[in-house]
């Protein structure tokens, strides 16, 4: 007789939760590979996930006009075949560049790292502040908070002094930078939840998490949430 083996619990959580897509509105693979390794950690481990990065822009998103051309680049991956197709998508970018316009192509879930990182942060009416390292992108984030439904909940966009660019080459000094924001706005704003703003940001946003007693929202991981509560 021949004896079957029923799938492990990992692989039935996978069959069950679906696939999801996350792409990189930037043209960093290096951005895209610490993304989908934070996505694939915690409650995502559930998710098959693939991600995409994009073909075009920039490598870091630092303005407004990186962010128009951002959401170009996500519609053009989006125009793509899709095999198979996606139960959700992850727009991996703070901006949440060409959200509204990829629901309207998609029948699934999309979800954006602001908007998903916000409502977190914005629990229980909690006041909240945004952490980040482009100053030039300060205006759109206020922009995004009221679009959100959460303008009167946002104490203030804190934003690093040095060029984004330099900083994210030295990691010692991105911490330092962000923790010295983050701080600013918990104890001068009074903030009680600050995000961090930024998908690149994945990896310094999980170490600030753990050095602050207020809620430190790390975007990639809120999204995975918001997809899971969009899944059921």
């Amino acid at each position: 007789m021949t004896r079957t083996h029923s799938p492990a619990p990992a692989d039935l959580a996978r069959q069950t939760l679906g696939h999801l897509l996350l792409l990189n509105p930037n043209t960093s693979r290096l951005t895209t590979r610490r993304m989908l390794r934070a996505a694939r950690q915690g409650p995502g481990a559930g998710l098959t996930i693939t991600a995409r990065t994009a073909a075009f822009g920039t490598a870091l998103i630092t303005d407004d006009a990186a962010l128009r051309t951002a959401e170009e680049a996500v519609l053009d991956i989006a125009a793509l075949p899709l095999d198979p197709p996606p139960d959700a998508v992850v727009v991996a970018a703070f901006g949440d560049p060409g959200l509204d316009r990829l629901r309207s192509r998609f029948s699934c879930p999309v979800i954006g790292l602001a908007e998903a990182s916000m409502t977190e942060a914005a629990a229980g009416d909690r006041r909240f502040a945004v952490a980040t390292t482009t100053p030039l992108l300060a205006e759109a984030i206020r922009r995004s908070a009221v679009h959100y439904g959460f303008g009167a909940l946002l104490t203030s966009v804190r934003t690093t002094k040095d060029d984004p660019d330099r900083l994210m080459e030295d990691p010692p000094a991105l911490q330092a930078a962000l923790y010295r924001e983050v701080d600013r706005a918990v104890n001068e704003d009074g903030a009680e939840a600050v995000v961090v703003g930024g998908g690149p940001l994945v990896s310094v946003a999980r170490w600030l998490s753990r050095e602050f007693s207020v809620p430190v929202i790390e975007p990639v991981p809120a999204a995975i949430r918001a997809v899971l509560r969009a899944l059921g």
